[in-house]
Formats: structure tokens, sequence, C-alpha cells
């Protein structure tokens, strides 16, 4: 049995990869984007250095109604293993904002590539930030 998590680190570019993908996809819309969430597991700490973005649909009236494309998702994940064979399936990622009723059962799904999944909403709107310059 795998332990679960204590701590979580993710890359910069991780981050910019999925506001990228959500501002292609989702941008002044309702809808949200998933992806893959690649690194590494070291003792304790996961440490995700990469992502990849993932074919998804739900339907915003059927809460109970969601698609995740498992063959796209494996193929990606063959081609990043030939890229860097360290990089494994650590868990997945939403554009949010908040957790939806069917992430738990998408979250089992990714119990297929890795024991305990991480899943990270990630904000991806932007924010007025004023700054004072005295």
């Amino acid at each position: 049995m795998s332990k679960i998590p204590q701590e979580v680190a993710v890359h910069p570019v991780v981050l910019l990869s999925v506001v990228d993908h959500y501002y292609r996809l989702a941008k002044e819309t309702s809808r949200r984007v998933i992806g893959v969430l690649l690194g590494e597991v070291i003792g304790n700490k996961v440490d995700i250095t990469n992502c990849y973005a993932l074919p998804f649909e739900e339907d915003p009236k059927d809460k109970k109604v969601w698609f995740v494309d498992h063959i796209y998702n494996e193929q990606m994940f063959e081609m990043h293993q030939k890229i860097n064979y360290k990089e494994v399936i650590v868990g997945w990622y939403s554009s949010g904002p908040k957790i939806r009723p069917h992430d738990i059962e998408i979250n089992e799904v990714f119990r297929k590539y890795t024991p305990n999944p991480v899943f990270v909403i990630i904000d991806v709107q932007e924010k007025t930030v004023i700054i004072f310059i005295k």
C-alpha cells in the first residue's frame, strides 16, 4: 500500500500550461478544462513537473454526464515516457473554480494510473492587482 502524499510542489511551467489550456479552449465560457499531472513521488512528497491537456466534456444540465478520453491519455503518456521516463502520472488538474460532484468519479479513473492521485484545482481567472509604489 502506498502512502498518501503529505506535500505537493507544482512547478511554474505546469501552472503556465494549465492557464494556456484554459485560455485556448474555455475562456469566456462556463466550461472548465482538465488534464494529467506528471512528476515523481519521492517519499511523502509529490513533485509535479509537467502536464498535458485531456479531451473532456461535461453536461452542465446533468451532473452525471461527463467524458474523459482514456485512449488519448494513454497515448499521450506513452509519448511522454519516451522523452522522460522518470515522469509518471501523479494526478490530474482542473481549472475549477470549485470541486464538482463527479470529480470523485474522475479521481477514481486516475487510480488506474496511480494509487493516490493528486487533484489540483488551478485558479485561471485573471485578478486585478494594485501595486502602490512610494
